[in-house]
């Protein structure tokens, strides 16, 4: 029996991406010529997406999505323990998928789970809103959690985390136009980095370092704001997402800045490869240098000294995407944000 074609039988024959496939055939923006290139492709192999549209429109399938970077990541798995607790007690399967931080691996899990009509989503997003577009014309309910789809410019990135950073405090802002209208669950990071930065300033901290990864584009507008104008733009350094590039991020900041005294890690990834790289330095904790990690994981009380973090509820940030996704339907759901809390312990000390 021959198998079906799927989308990504036609974005490889096409030459192009699943996502551009997925806006050509719920009508989005593509230029003429590779319109014209998709459709022919999907013709000759008879693939017809129509059947999943109604599959969408009219029916609900059961079960949901769940798309995160990195399963080995503790916070994810965190989270999708929140997830899978939640639809448990409301009796769905979950499809659990891990993007790998890479928006084209992202965009081919979408357009699988368009294709085995999942028809509600919860997601890390690592894409722009151009990769999210098409599951929302699609039909597909989708809840984001710990944060949202990138910008598509660096200046993008800086006005919408402001713009968000203030929404969180109630504060009047000129409005972000952003092409996803879509709830999320997210916790306060702009009062985590801001209580961080004011006890690392209340133990004579001047230079203070933010070690950041993708998504953390409210974290560092926090961070930016929390130690006010002029950022120190040596003492801003980002990572690509995998451990090794936190390790390289890490150890060239110690290298390159011998005269910053604390760190505020950007999440647990960067906590851990800040302390392998001021170990293999011989940098002294907190004598030498003092170090606060966004996210509690179960190492972080373990370490010598034990780290000071900024705790997020990641298993009650799961639970409730989960509940959101599911409630969705009679109307809205609105967005929540979760408190988080500066848990301090033994790795942060008075500057010398």
């Amino acid at each position: 029996m021959d198998k079906r074609a799927t989308i990504k039988d036609v974005a490889e024959a096409a030459g192009v991406g699943v996502a551009t496939v997925s806006r050509v055939l719920s009508g989005g923006s593509a230029s003429p010529a590779t319109r014209e290139r998709v459709l022919a492709v999907a013709a000759q192999l008879d693939y017809r997406p129509s059947a999943l549209g109604r599959n969408l429109r009219q029916r609900r399938t059961g079960g949901m999505g769940l798309l995160v970077p990195d399963l080995t990541d503790t916070f994810y798995g965190q989270l999708s323990e929140g997830v899978l607790a939640c639809a448990r007690s409301a009796g769905e399967p979950v499809v659990l998928g891990s993007t790998g931080g890479d928006p084209e691996q992202e965009a081919d899990l979408i357009g699988m789970l368009l294709e085995q009509s999942v028809d509600r989503l919860i997601a890390v997003p690592s894409g722009d809103a151009e990769t999210w577009a098409p599951a929302i014309r699609a039909g597909m309910t989708v809840v984001f959690a710990d944060r949202l789809p990138v910008q598509s410019s660096h200046e993008d990135v800086r006005a919408a985390a402001v713009a968000d950073l203030m929404a969180l405090d109630g504060l009047p802002h000129a409005p972000q136009t952003r092409a996803l209208d879509v709830p999320a669950v997210v916790a306060d990071d702009r009062a985590g980095i801001r209580t961080a930065v004011r006890y690392l300033r209340g133990l004579g901290h001047k230079r203070i370092a933010f070690l950041g990864g993708p998504g953390h584009d409210r974290r560092v507008a926090a961070f930016r704001e929390a130690v006010g104008a002029p950022v120190d733009e040596e003492l801003v350094v980002f990572g690509t997402g995998s451990r090794d590039s936190a390790y390289a991020a890490a150890s060239g900041l110690f290298q390159s800045r011998p005269d910053l005294s604390a760190v505020v890690a950007g999440g647990n990834v960067l906590g851990e490869a800040a302390v392998l790289a001021a170990r293999e330095l011989d940098l002294r904790v907190p004598r030498d240098v003092s170090l606060v990690m966004y996210d509690d994981v179960p190492w972080a009380e373990l370490c010598a000294p034990p780290l000071t973090v900024i705790a997020q509820p990641g298993r009650d940030m799961g639970y409730r995407a989960a509940e959101l996704v599911l409630r969705a339907g009679t109307r809205k759901p609105r967005s929540v944000v979760l408190p988080t809390e500066l848990i301090i312990r033994g790795s942060c000390g008075p500057h010398r």
